[in-house]
């Protein structure tokens, strides 16, 4: 493992001030195959929360100087973004069943690795008690519309946010905005912010703690979303901002002092990680950086010095039944913390714990399977190199000198690599494949 490359703080500060550039430039987009209008300047840097706005900003420049590399990857990011123009705005309001509180506002979905034991009958519709089967996934739970549809507004508002943000096509953002209000804003069709019903399991719990995970592991693409728009898309106004400001305002304080909520940052495992991960970017989102700060500290000897061990393995992960899946998955959620940290000025890449635990540890880890070097010699149910793509790049970005090396022979994943458009780690290898 390599040291970050000399001379950070001067490039950083380069980026900067290009970005700060580009406000009083008039450069030309390059023509696009979607039809992209015309930018005169990047505008505003973005204020995002994972994401690094001047980076955006820079690569968006590049981009208008007529980058080849970057206009290929532009291509695979708007025929991604090309196909939500035909799908959605979705409500959580529009589905047939209703949650145990009786609100259709409220989130609800079931747990998916639970199944019916007895045949579902008149007097036992449900086929009660439900047993679990750890990484098989119940088709019934794609029955209860929520959970795929807000996976779609998570998916579909981040690619058109960006798509909008790199080709000034107007309506890759009027549709984004469009999504983001109806779920989030406006009063008839909104979510509550809680998560009081996620993963309920049928005739055992109306809703359970470790449901969060059905939006940490993704929500927080939003904020960068909202973000990107709040450079002055057209469509989303200053209501709408404030709308999903004050959104996220409610719904951290129910993460944060919600029964759910404290069990939920108790999880040890990647459900800790990830609930960790969700509240520092949302208090980051908001305005309450001290919380985030905090947060993140915490998750030094919270989180890396009880999951990662001295060889770089997480332990909990390599329990599970798809091991490769869940040593991605849980990175997913450290890479991002650590990506949220520089904006608040907390280190994880470079902390090690008494252990000998570390990120950049785990990312090696997976570098021999990722690439095809090596067999993955834990149980995997079905095994997806280009689950690491992401995790790779954001440590080969931190200075890891073996990750760097691993990118020409990482597996390129569904829809293309998009690393210079977002470079910030997704989920890529989603559980509903397995």
């Amino acid at each position: 493992m390599g040291a970050p490359p000399a001379g950070r703080g001067r490039i950083a500060r380069a980026i900067v001030a290009a970005s700060a550039l580009l406000a009083v430039l008039a450069i030309p987009a390059a023509p696009s195959a979607q039809g992209a209008e015309r930018v005169r300047h990047s505008g505003p840097v973005p204020r995002t929360v994972v994401l690094d706005g001047p980076r955006l900003s820079l690569t968006k420049l590049k981009l208008q100087l007529g980058d080849r590399d970057l206009r290929r990857t532009v291509r695979d990011l708007t025929t991604q973004a090309d196909q939500w123009m035909k799908q959605g705005p979705w409500t959580v309001t529009d589905k047939d069943q209703v949650p145990p509180s009786g609100d259709k506002h409220d989130y609800f979905s079931q747990a998916p690795y639970w199944w019916p034991s007895q045949p579902k009958t008149e007097d036992n519709p449900y086929g009660c008690p439900y047993v679990q089967k750890d990484g098989q996934r119940n088709p019934d739970v794609d029955k209860m519309t929520d959970r795929p549809e807000v996976g779609k507004v998570f998916e579909s508002a981040y690619e058109l946010s960006l798509a909008w943000y790199y080709t000034g096509k107007r309506a890759y953002a009027e549709h984004a905005a469009d999504i983001l209000r109806t779920w989030f804003v406006t009063p008839g069709t909104r979510m509550n912010p809680n998560l009081n019903h996620a993963q309920f399991i049928p005739c055992k719990y109306d809703g359970r703690s470790i449901g969060i995970i059905d939006f940490s592991q993704a929500f927080t693409s939003l904020l960068d979303a909202a973000a990107l728009l709040d450079t002055g898309a057209p469509g989303w106004s200053k209501s709408d901002h404030a709308g999903f400001r004050t959104w996220n305002k409610q719904f951290l304080d129910w993460l944060v002092n919600s029964d759910f909520g404290k069990e939920e940052g108790a999880a040890k495992n990647n459900h800790g990680t990830f609930y960790d991960m969700q509240v520092a970017a949302i208090a980051t989102a908001v305005g309450d950086r001290d919380r985030a700060r905090q947060v993140l500290r915490d998750a030094r000897t919270k989180r890396i010095d009880t999951q990662i061990a001295a060889d770089g393995t997480q332990p909990q992960e390599l329990e599970r039944t798809r091991s490769f899946h869940y040593s991605t998955f849980n990175l997913v959620a450290y890479t991002r913390m650590a990506a949220i940290g520089k904006h608040v000025g907390v280190d994880l890449w470079h902390y090690t714990g008494p252990g000998g635990g570390n990120l950049f540890k785990a990312v090696d880890v997976l570098l021999p399977a990722a690439t095809g070097a090596a067999t993955w010699p834990y149980p995997e149910l079905d095994f997806r190199a280009y689950a690491a793509s992401d995790i790779v790049h954001a440590a080969a970005d931190a200075g890891d000198r073996e990750a760097r090396a691993a990118l020409p022979e990482l597996q390129t994943p569904p829809g293309g690599d998009l690393w210079a458009l977002r470079p910030a780690v997704e989920q890529l290898d989603s559980i509903a494949q397995g």
